[in-house]
Parts: C-alpha cells; sequence; structure tokens
C-alpha cells in the first residue's frame, strides 16, 4: 500500500460503549467470577438494568458534603503553601540579586587578573568581588 492510498476506512473500529451500561456492571458485586449470576440475583437484575444507578456509582459521581469540603480545604491550603513558598522565594532572589559594577581597565591590569584566575582557578568576578570588598573595608566602609 502507498502512503497517499490510505483511508480511515481501512481500519478496524470498535462501536463505543455505554457509559452507563458500564458504570453497572463495573460496581456492581452480584455478578459471579464466571460472568454468570448468582440464583437469588438473577431477579433484581433487570431493575438496574432498566435505567438505575445504584448508590455506590453515584457516590463516585457525585461525593458528599464532608469529602467535597476536605477536599475544598485540602486545595486552599496547598494553595496558601506554595503562595508563600513562591513569595518567600522571591524575596530571596531580591535580596541576591546581582548588582554590576562596570570599570575599565588597563590593558596590564586586566592580563594580571586573568592570570590570576587561571592559576588559582576561581573566576575573574570573585577576585574583583573580594578585592572591592576589602578595600571597603580597609578604609571603614
Amino acid at each position: 500500500m502507498a502512503k497517499g492510498q490510505t483511508t480511515v476506512s481501512d481500519f478496524a473500529v470498535a462501536p463505543r460503549r455505554n457509559r452507563a451500561s458500564e458504570l453497572t456492571t463495573t460496581t456492581k458485586s452480584d455478578v459471579a467470577p464466571t460472568g454468570t449470576q448468582s440464583p437469588e440475583k438473577q431477579g433484581q437484575e433487570p431493575g438496574l438494568l432498566g435505567g438505575e444507578i445504584d448508590h455506590p456509582a453515584s457516590r463516585v459521581i457525585a461525593p458528599t458534603e464532608e469529602a467535597r469540603r476536605e477536599r475544598a480545604t485540602t486545595r486552599a491550603l496547598q494553595r496558601e503553601e506554595s503562595r508563600v513558598r513562591l513569595r518567600d522565594l522571591k524575596r530571596a532572589r531580591d535580596r541576591e540579586s546581582k548588582h554590576y559594577v562596570n570599570c575599565p581597565l588597563d590593558y596590564d591590569t586586566k592580563k594580571r587578573l586573568e592570570k590570576a584566575a587561571l592559576e588559582n582557578d576561581v573566576k575573574m568576578t570573585v577576585i574583583m568581588k573580594v578585592a572591592i570588598d576589602q578595600y571597603l573595608r580597609d578604609n571603614g566602609y
């Protein structure tokens, strides 16, 4: 088959299942493992297939008020914790934000700085930061 000749009709598609019958068959415990019903439950089966949905299936769909309230409070607490953590992260980032200082260096000073950084395996910015800090401390700032 060539690529351009393949159509949707070439593939087998299973028919859709009814959602209501799926709920009743999966939530029912009165069906024997072999697929046959127990003799005492056979009289009750037609009423359930007629459109009734038993209570366990409806609880899955619509939880109790207490469960809804508990879930809502849990979600609210999680949102509040997330909000607080995000706020703290933003504050920490602001405290540690970088403030750049741009200064021109002559060629010899720049080469000495590069050599010191290379030999000591330290970044040039770290050396400059320590040097500025040392200067300010020595002069009482």
